[in-house]
């Protein structure tokens, strides 16, 4: 009799922006920097502080616009939330600069992502 383990990841979907330096001061940690692998999260997730200093693998899945129909640089960034992004935000996630240029290409502005803690 054989037995399977199956192990099935969750990835919520949703949209990455970018923003840029100074990182600091930010919602969840004032003037600590945390380097540039850092993110800021929208309400959709963001919840009374809720995912400050949570680590999320950020993927991107695709263009959100024909602007530059393919953005992805196939590579994933682990990054650490810790701004918020207020109403308006364009992006269910606010990737720095730098973490952002790592799966896709700046120019694209936003882009589809896959997103896990």
């Amino acid at each position: 009799m054989a037995t399977s383990l199956f192990c099935f990841a969750y990835a919520d979907q949703g949209t990455a922006t970018f923003y840029t330096p100074p990182y600091v001061p930010s919602a969840c940690y004032g003037f600590q920097n945390y380097g540039v692998m850092i993110a800021a999260a929208s309400d959709v997730i963001y919840g009374n502080k809720a995912p400050c200093g949570r680590r999320y693998s950020v993927t991107c899945t695709g263009a959100t616009n024909k602007g530059v129909p393919h953005p992805c640089t196939g590579q994933s960034v682990v990054v650490t939330v810790v701004d918020y992004c207020p109403p308006g935000c364009r992006g269910t996630i606010d990737l720095s600069q730098e973490a952002f240029a790592l799966i896709a290409n700046p120019d694209a502005g936003k882009v589809n992502i896959e997103f896990q803690e």
